[in-house]
C-alpha cells in the first residue's frame, strides 16, 4: 500500500513538472516566433504573463537576437525596454549589439548602446562590432561606433584592424574611402600592418585604389 502511494506520488510529480517544463518551452517559443514576426502586441502579451525574455532557441538565440536578424525594430525595442540582454550571444558568438553592428541595423544598434553593449565584446572572429561594419560598408554605423567608443585599432584573429578590412575587403569606392576617413580622424593608426607584414597603404596601392591611398599617405601612412 505505502510502495503504491509513493509510484503514485512519483508520477504525479512527473507529469507536474513536465507539464511546466512543457509551458515555458512553448511559451519561449511563441516569444521567438513574435520576435521573428515583428508582433509587438504578442510580446507585451507574452512579457506580461511572465514569459523568460532571455530564453534560448535551439541555435542559443534569445527573443531580441531573432528580433535583430529580421532588424524588427519595434520588438526589439518592447524587448529592450522590458530589460533583454542586448549582449546576450547564441552558440556562434552573435549578440544583438554585436549582429546590430556587423549589419547595419542602425536603429537598434542605437537602442543597445543605449542600454549596456558591451564595447570590448568580440565575435568569433575575435573581432568587436566595428570590423565587421567596416568590412561592410556600413558609414553611419561605422561613425555611431567610434562615438560610443569602441577601440579603432583593436586587431581580430585574422590580424585585421577595421581599417585593413574596409581596404582589404571593401572595393575601394565612396562609402569605404568615407569609413576610412572616419578612421583616421578617430586615431586609427594606419601602420599596423597584417600578418604578413603588408600594410593598408600597400593593399591600397594593390588594388589601384587611389582615392583611399591618397587619404592614408595624408595620415602618414607608409
Amino acid at each position: 500500500m505505502y510502495k503504491s502511494w509513493i509510484i503514485t506520488l512519483c508520477a504525479i510529480t512527473v507529469s507536474a513538472c513536465g507539464h511546466a517544463t512543457s509551458g515555458a518551452s512553448m511559451q519561449t517559443e511563441t516569444l521567438h516566433q513574435a520576435a521573428e514576426t515583428n508582433d509587438v502586441a504578442k510580446i507585451s502579451q507574452l512579457l506580461s504573463e511572465k514569459a523568460p525574455i532571455d530564453a534560448r532557441d535551439l541555435s542559443g538565440a534569445t527573443a531580441l537576437l531573432v528580433a535583430t536578424h529580421k532588424n524588427n525594430i519595434d520588438v526589439a525595442k518592447a524587448l529592450i525596454e522590458a530589460g533583454a540582454d542586448v549582449n546576450a550571444k547564441d552558440l556562434i558568438q552573435d549578440s544583438p549589439y554585436l549582429y546590430a553592428g556587423a549589419r547595419g541595423h542602425l536603429e537598434i544598434l542605437k537602442m543597445t548602446l543605449q542600454h549596456g553593449a558591451d564595447l570590448k565584446s568580440t565575435n568569433r572572429y575575435g573581432g568587436t562590432a566595428l570590423i565587421p561594419a567596416a568590412e561592410r560598408g556600413h558609414v553611419e554605423t561605422v561613425r555611431t561606433l567610434i562615438q560610443a567608443g569602441v577601440d579603432v585599432n583593436h586587431i581580430n584573429n585574422l590580424g585585421w584592424t577595421a581599417l585593413m578590412e574596409a581596404v582589404v575587403l571593401g572595393d575601394g569606392s565612396q562609402k569605404y574611402l568615407d569609413i576610412i576617413n572616419l578612421l583616421i580622424q578617430a586615431g586609427a593608426d594606419v601602420n599596423i600592418p597584417d600578418r604578413d607584414g603588408v600594410t593598408a597603404l600597400q593593399h591600397a596601392q594593390a588594388r589601384h585604389y587611389s582615392a583611399i591611398e591618397k587619404a592614408l599617405l595624408n595620415a602618414d601612412a607608409k
